[in-house]
């Protein structure tokens, strides 16, 4: 058995893009999101990204057998957009699935902030989650990983009582001090919860730096990147390289040689003996908790601060999001199927994210997934949204 590991994890997610929806338009048109642009980019994403790449995998797990295994964790706002506009998306997941080689983790069913504002909200979506991705796939979550990594003890306690025993999250530094990201800790409130952390440079080597020119480690082959990572597991346990799914194709185009670098790397991996890939049940399981990781604050795996920020560091986005929550206790009352569907949908973090004023060292990430000109562009469209459905969810309760 190997004594080293590698678990890669990937995040699948689409949001469900608002259409423009102006001042006018409320009390008047409950038409709030752009099917046309939301079909566009998951049909181009598809053909860039999800169909190659599963199709990549699942020929190296032929290849290499049960010595090669992925983590995926697909929101449930993704997977009803793939049944609806790219059908195919799925069938490829779930082909992969029968390949015992391929783990589907727990999270939000919307890809939500539940987490940092209602528990009972929080689990409901985990609940939701955990069904779809057993009906779609014919596997029942083991594994929990937050939107966006977001994670702190108290997060962990609920996860915990859920039933995971396992969680993914940030190696944050301003958390780990002087302790490697490359081991399994425990949480502090329940120490059943065992917690694999990100390792933040060799995964941003891949997710942000691998097409960068200017990088002086550029040209990335997968021999240099195989010998980083036994390098990093001389001493430690584990490597987890956690990213987005679309990095491979649409992020890092085709034409970088990300797709022959990935399917170059596991027989890179192979010339050091010990090193293996697994998945993150499979890690919990292969290694105890060196320590306790004690996480008082949210932290998150975007930006440099590695907190929330994101998605609530500034007054409109906070303004939004409290308006949100406001909403929650009267859309359980109307018990419409319809509304609450709308309501976890508006709750997406990536109506949020759009709407942050970060311009410095992260603004350039920020923009490339921003459909909107400006953060107060998508405040002014987001907030008219929920003027409008906050209308209907008052109509509603009144008529019961």
């Amino acid at each position: 058995m190997a004594t080293k590991s590698i678990c890669l994890y990937f995040q699948v997610h689409q949001p469900d893009r608002l259409r423009l929806f102006r001042f006018f338009d409320i009390g008047a048109d409950d038409h709030y999101f752009d099917d046309f642009e939301n079909s566009a980019i998951v049909r181009r994403i598809a053909s860039k990204c999800y169909l190659p790449m599963n199709r990549l995998i699942a020929s190296m797990i032929k290849e290499n057998g049960k010595k090669f295994k992925v983590t995926f964790s697909i929101s449930g706002t993704a997977i009803e957009q793939f049944k609806k506009y790219a059908p195919e998306v799925v069938d490829s997941f779930r082909e992969l699935a029968q390949t015992g080689c391929v783990e589907f983790l727990a999270e939000t069913y919307s890809h939500s902030l539940a987490s940092l504002s209602s528990a009972t909200e929080f689990k409901e979506q985990v609940r939701l989650h955990a069904k779809t991705i057993e009906a779609e796939f014919g596997v029942k979550p083991k594994a929990f990983r937050n939107t966006e990594l977001i994670y702190s003890d108290h997060i962990g306690e609920m996860v915990a009582a859920m039933g995971y025993h396992t969680m993914l999250t940030e190696g944050a530094k301003h958390v780990l001090g002087w302790k490697s990201p490359n081991y399994v800790y425990s949480n502090p409130l329940n120490d059943k919860l065992h917690l694999l952390l990100k390792n933040s440079s060799l995964s941003d080597d891949i997710a942000f730096r691998f097409s960068n020119r200017a990088w002086s480690e550029w040209p990335l082959t997968a021999e240099k990147y195989a010998g980083w990572i036994a390098d990093a597991l001389k001493k430690d346990d584990i490597v987890n390289l956690f990213m987005d799914y679309e990095t491979f194709g649409e992020h890092q185009k085709a034409d970088s040689g990300i797709f022959e670098f990935f399917k170059a790397l596991p027989a890179q991996v192979a010339k050091y003996k010990g090193i293996a890939f697994c998945t993150a049940s499979e890690a919990t399981k292969l290694y105890a908790p060196v320590a306790e990781l004690n996480v008082p604050f949210p932290i998150s795996w975007a930006d440099e601060e590695r907190d929330t920020s994101a998605w609530l560091g500034n007054e409109l986005q906070n303004e939004a999001f409290n308006k949100l929550c406001a909403l929650e206790a009267k859309v359980r009352r109307t018990g419409d199927e319809r509304l609450t569907k709308t309501f976890r949908r508006l709750q997406e973090s990536d109506h949020l994210y759009y709407m942050c004023t970060k311009f410095f060292s992260d603004g350039a990430v920020h923009s490339y997934f921003n459909p909107y000109d400006t953060p107060y562009e998508a405040f002014i469209n987001y907030m008219n949204v929920l003027s409008d459905f906050e209308i209907r969810v008052a109509s509603h309760v009144k008529k019961k």
